[in-house]
């Protein structure tokens, strides 16, 4: 595993069931940077790393389905 140079926590976020979501900047040495979300659940905890590109296109679908989806 690659050493990490910085990991910064942007937020975090309780969700449904009991799961708490922490969303955190990491960079890595030479500069690369990933976004993190870790879920945890219980003493469980999964970590997704993202790219740019599969960030921002997460963020267009979960955009699109709020919309499709909110009440009102």
């Amino acid at each position: 595993m690659p050493d990490h140079k910085s990991i910064t926590d942007m937020e975090v976020i309780q969700a449904p069931w009991s799961k708490e979501l922490t969303i955190s900047d990491i960079e890595y040495e030479g500069g690369f940077k990933m976004l993190r979300i870790r879920i945890k659940e219980g003493k469980r905890f999964t970590d997704l790393e993202l790219d740019t590109e599969t960030a921002g296109h997460i963020a267009q679908m979960m955009g699109k389905w709020v919309k499709e989806n909110k009440a009102g």
